[in-house]
């Protein structure tokens, strides 16, 4: 059995269909699916919750608190729920970046 992982990342021209991938190494299962937004964000978290009995979800630094808070309500006291944020000039340059590249 492995402990399993779903790395979440919103990006406005996401499918989350297409963009998916799983990496596996037989103690450990990585999901990671880039959705549109929040609404994608759950769907995903409910169907791989139910299916792939997830330990562990980390989202990308683009989640609110308030999509952190909902994902932890909809996903239950058994799933950890983490969010990938850096210190102060780390997210200054990922916020940069990302509206460089037209995410906001």
């Amino acid at each position: 059995m492995a402990f399993k992982t779903l790395f979440l990342a919103h990006i406005p021209d996401a499918d989350k269909e297409k963009h998916r991938s799983v990496i596996e190494t037989g103690m450990y299962k990585l999901f990671t699916v880039i959705v549109k937004n929040q609404k994608e964000a759950i769907d995903v978290c409910n169907d791989l919750v139910s299916k792939e009995n997830i330990d562990s979800i980390l989202l990308c630094p683009g989640f609110t608190h308030n999509d952190v808070a909902e994902i932890v309500r909809i996903t239950g006291n058994n799933v950890a729920v983490s969010v990938a944020r850096g210190d102060g000039p780390s997210g200054k340059i990922s916020l940069a970046a990302r509206k460089r590249e037209g995410y906001l």
